[in-house]
């Protein structure tokens, strides 16, 4: 148990408490960052990262909801996925990294447009799902932005 709870918290991330989710998500965003700086980025790699996130992260917070309860604030595995959707397919740079933060995290807040329905699926599913949605969201708007106005994103 101590692995699916070391994993659905994101290495500990979790135990925070409050926030620990836009610690999760912006760190994801520093990861992400780094990546780049070191020639490391490519779309195809965090396709698979993002799908491996999704399993793993599906698994385990199904998992821990035996003895954390549904949805526990400890999980932050599904920010980490969220965050990942949000910039798929878009270059990686401050700007697209800082707007797709701020989208992800009010859609994942704010939870509208059925983001909020996605959390009653069974186990993980409902734990991830919204967030996967919410990613979506900033994705769509981030691709939308980046076509009509950000021509640098």
């Amino acid at each position: 148990m101590f692995f699916y709870k070391f994993i659905a918290s994101f290495f500990g991330i979790g135990y925070i408490g409050k926030g620990a989710g836009t610690v999760a998500a912006g760190f994801v965003c520093v990861l992400l960052y780094i990546s780049v700086t070191y020639g490391l980025h490519s779309d195809v790699l965090l396709l698979f990262v993002t799908l491996l996130i999704f399993v793993i992260g599906t698994y385990v917070s199904g998992e821990v909801e035996k003895s954390w309860g549904k949805d526990s604030k400890r999980v932050v595995i599904d920010e980490v996925l969220g965050m990942t959707v949000s910039v798929l397919f878009l270059p990686i740079n401050f700007k697209s990294l800082a707007l797709g933060f701020v989208l992800f995290r009010f859609f994942d807040i704010a939870k509208p447009l059925y983001i909020r329905r996605l959390e009653n699926l069974e186990g993980g599913w409902g734990v991830m799902m919204d967030d996967v949605l919410a990613g979506v969201y900033s994705n769509i708007l981030l691709q939308v932005a980046g076509y009509f106005y950000y021509k640098s994103l």
